[in-house]
């Protein structure tokens, strides 16, 4: 007897199922938030050198405060202040000239900066003056978050699969809000990163336990379903974080807002049931078969004594796992399974990186950032809707190729599209994002189909690693515009298109039987 075949005396999608999926939805709705936070906590708003403690005696005085801006800060060629520089001497003869252009010699701001306050009250680049060269440090602390979330994805992979997922997915919530909630009162630019640090790792096991668990009680049938409503989660919470930041103007009250959710998630954990196959698979089938009866009387199912009996469950058949332990090596062992790995880690590393790519550059269209990023969540769902159905009808590979193409495609126009047509760049860049919001749909459960089971979970747990060393350098890849106005983009295209080529040489998964054994990978034709 196999699993399925209880889920299906039981009902493998019933109410039981859909309150597993419901508390899985709340947890994951702070996910987005904290993943999208630097869009707005990083925000660098207009800003000039600080020129109030300057004092050229009874003349400087009696200046208005534009005079004084004239006489002391360059203005640029789009006629702004400058956002770097002083004048190394104080330029009074531009009072007569309002042009204000002029050779004299300018020197770095001596006295920091003064910044706008209209639009956030407080950022990290106004907290601590993460502006001009100090700009790569502001850029920073989205890498060194993403880079935790890596560390955290192998951990708690691994963690889940020897303690359990209900009690990791306990830990991620508790210990993501303390880590998150302690960042909001860092005293200290390292302090923060510190703490952000630990944050992407804690919180990227809410994750991979609560997709796992999510699948682990439904029927085949309908694993793509949860997998389309998994994703929507962050849809969801994507939708709903412009709203919040556009209200929360101060980065610590934003951080602590966005994860307020978690108190909740915390909450209904207690109604979260631990995974009845891992129980049964780790011998403990007392466990699960409390929560299997219990799944049974929720769902309203009757006559199920036989089928739930222990001497039942313990002759599931679980796959080679009870009898050798498999780990990440057992990717690399053998050349079809090194093929595989190397081909999925790579889609994986360049569907986040055009994801995120575009995601992360919210500000360079020269619209509201909250608009953007509000249409940028929005477009998801259409996308992901028409995932749902494009994966029987064209199958798993074509949609995964055709939305990387699609999102190189976008990236390449806009590379092309005078900066001066702003909605157009954005409408076009909206387009990516819905296509690239597709591809990372496609890419999860393509590659939980294409791993045998005995090394599924550590397939995924390297997958996601791959994942996040592409997000942890997509804002890397923004700055490249130091460089070249363009640079961003050539390299986020360039990403997605190999992207594209490399899952063309994956197999198409589509209607065929889940493969159980490393053997059966090997010997495929």
């Amino acid at each position: 007897m196999r699993f399925e075949n209880i889920l299906s005396d039981i009902n493998g999608f019933g109410r039981f199922q859909k309150m597993v999926i419901a508390i899985s939805f709340l947890g994951r709705f702070t996910l987005p938030c904290h993943f999208m936070l630097n869009n707005f906590i990083a925000v660098v708003p207009p800003h000039h050198c600080n020129i109030s403690a300057l004092d050229a005696g009874d003349v400087f005085r009696n200046l208005t405060l534009q005079q004084q801006l004239t006489v002391h800060i360059p203005v640029q060629e789009d006629g702004s202040l400058s956002s770097c520089k002083m004048f190394a001497e104080p330029q009074y003869q531009l009072l007569l000239n309002s042009s204000n252009i002029t050779d004299a010699p300018t020197v770095p701001c001596k006295n920091g900066w003064v910044y706008d306050t209209s639009a956030f009250k407080s950022t990290l680049a106004t907290e601590w003056d993460l502006v001009c060269d100090k700009r790569r440090e502001n850029k920073a602390t989205a890498t060194i978050f993403f880079v935790g979330v890596m560390f955290g994805a192998v951990c708690f992979g691994s963690l889940s699969d020897r303690f359990g997922r209900r009690i990791m997915l306990l830990l991620s919530y508790i210990l993501g809000m303390v880590f998150a909630v302690a960042s909001a009162f860092s005293t200290s630019y390292v302090m923060f990163t510190v703490l952000r640090f630990f944050t992407g790792f804690s919180i990227t096991g809410i994750v991979i336990v609560s997709s796992v668990l999510s699948v682990e009680w439904v029927d085949i049938e309908h694993r793509k379903l949860v997998g389309v409503t998994d994703s929507l989660s962050w849809t969801f919470g994507n939708t709903v974080f412009p709203a919040i930041a556009y209200f929360v103007t101060d980065w610590r009250w934003l951080i602590i807002s966005v994860t307020s959710p978690l108190i909740l998630a915390i909450i209904t954990w207690r109604w979260m049931p631990e995974s009845a196959r891992w129980l049964i698979a780790n011998g403990k089938l007392d466990q699960a078969q409390y929560y299997l009866q219990k799944c049974a009387k929720m769902n309203q199912i009757k006559d199920v004594t036989d089928t739930l009996k222990t001497e039942t469950l313990s002759s599931i058949v679980m796959t080679e796992k009870r009898d050798r332990t498999y780990s990440y090596l057992d990717l690399v062992r053998t050349p079809r399974m090194r093929c595989l790995a190397l081909c999925t880690g790579t889609v994986w590393f360049c569907v986040a990186t055009a994801f995120y790519g575009i995601s992360f550059n919210i500000s360079g269209f020269g619209l509201s950032i909250y608009l953007t990023q509000f249409t940028y969540a929005m477009i998801e769902l259409p996308a992901k809707i028409a995932v749902y159905y494009l994966l029987d009808k064209i199958g798993r590979r074509f949609t995964e190729v055709g939305a990387l193409l699609m999102v190189g495609l976008c990236l390449g126009i806009n590379i092309v599209v005078p900066k001066g047509m702003s909605v157009v760049r954005t409408v076009v860049a909206v387009i990516g994002k819905g296509f690239s919001a597709a591809s990372f749909a496609t890419i999860v459960l393509y590659s939980s189909e294409l791993y045998p089971t005995v090394v599924r979970q550590n397939g995924m747990g390297y997958n996601s690693f791959m994942a996040r060393i592409g997000v942890a350098v997509a804002p890397l890849i923004l700055l490249l515009d130091e460089f070249w106005q363009d640079l961003p983009q050539v390299v986020l295209c360039s990403v997605a298109v190999l992207g594209g080529i490399v899952a063309r040489t994956l197999p198409e998964t589509r209607n065929k039987c889940l493969r159980e054994t490393i053997e059966d990978v090997e010997q495929q034709r």
